[in-house]
């Protein structure tokens, strides 16, 4: 059922639909992303419903979910047009960038928006209109990325497409008038935990490869995570977060997530679970990280806190403190608190870290 029919329905009919079956809703959420707020790849009724709530709000005054499960006012989201829009920066079908390119003289520095939606959908078109104004106004390129799926590829190979995507358009930076030693990215949830990765881990890069966008650099010099995961090493979370409900995932969740078939098999795949855990990965020569979380403290109370819970954020700056890296971490439900424009703070924060005009 088309989404603007079920915006149009009575409340009495709309509570009915609860007996959708899946694939209707299924079918709301490759148009409606947006609206799987906790990210588990399964849109309910319920939230099919509070987004049919912010869209009947109206033009005026209407507010959107991003990918990160916060709100912007829909007045904030239209963005410019890219220089250059689905570029192709490897060979999936979902390898591509928009890119849009500040007036400059010089070389300019470039913040990349790398979207969030569990590694299951969202796309680059959730990038913020203000975050991009705010980049070009200041003398810096913005690119926004798509990546891979997990129904594609296991996430040790969706956080490589993120790091060839900077490796593009460092081996393109003359074409596009950049400076590739001024390169920082963020992100919300997924998007988030990608930029940690990305400035955690070990440099990429492979001189001898054939293929010359792989023989140049990942690293960047800054990395914002809004909402993030304190590591893909998904075994360790009870660490920090206690044991999740059950009814939360599928037996064979943890092991799919990295292209493994059963417990047994990730059981031996120590060096995958090494690769994509950011924990273990930060040294005292990274990048200094921002990180948001908007969501509450205490005990977890579903999935979706599970995976955005404030100790995700509060167990990344611990490790960041013991390695010596910089890390900047506010809350908006618990302390240290942050009041006012987070994104702003954000904007800032790289746009000195890549030592914008």
């Amino acid at each position: 059922m088309p989404f603007r029919l079920v915006l149009a329905l009575p409340l009495a009919l709309v509570l009915a639909l609860a007996a959708v079956p899946d694939p209707r809703l299924q079918e709301l959420l490759k148009r409606y992303p947006e609206a799987d707020t906790n990210k588990d790849g399964v849109l309910s009724m319920e939230e099919a419903q509070a987004h049919a709530k912010i869209i009947r709000g109206g033009k005026k005054g209407r507010t959107n979910v991003n990918d990160d499960g916060t709100t912007t006012p829909a007045s904030a989201e239209k963005r410019p047009t890219p220089t250059h829009a689905d570029v192709s920066y490897g060979p999936h079908e979902r390898n591509k960038l928009d890119l849009w390119l500040a007036k400059s003289d010089t070389p300019t520095p470039l913040v990349v928006y790398i979207h969030g939606g569990g590694f299951v959908n969202g796309s680059k078109a959730g990038a913020s209109a203000a975050m991009i104004k705010g980049c070009l106004d200041a003398g810096v390129s913005f690119m926004a990325i798509n990546y891979r799926f997990r129904s594609s590829a296991p996430i040790q190979d969706i956080l490589r497409d993120c790091a060839r995507s900077i490796q593009f358009v460092r081996a393109n930076s003359k074409n596009y008038h950049l400076d590739p030693a001024r390169i920082a990215s963020y992100g919300g949830s997924a998007g988030a935990g990608t930029s940690l990765w990305l400035a955690f881990h070990p440099d990429l890069a492979d001189p001898t490869s054939a293929d010359p966008v792989l023989r140049e650099s990942s690293r960047i010099v800054a990395a914002g995570a809004i909402n993030t995961q304190a590591t893909y090493n998904v075994r360790r979370w009870p660490e920090f977060l206690g044991k999740p409900n059950p009814e939360w995932e599928r037996p064979d969740d943890i092991p799919t997530f990295y292209g493994k078939k059963t417990n047994s098999e990730l059981d031996g795949a120590a060096a995958v679970l090494d690769d994509v855990d950011m924990l273990k990965l930060i040294s005292k020569d990274d990048p200094p990280v921002f990180l948001f979380t908007s969501q509450p403290d205490g005990e977890v109370a579903n999935r979706g806190h599970y995976l955005h819970h404030p100790n995700h954020a509060r167990t990344v700056k611990k490790a960041c403190d013991a390695a010596g890296v910089p890390a900047t971490v506010w809350f908006a439900m618990t302390e240290p608190r942050f009041s006012g424009d987070y994104q702003a703070a954000l904007r800032e924060f790289l746009l000195q870290n890549i030592k914008a005009r």
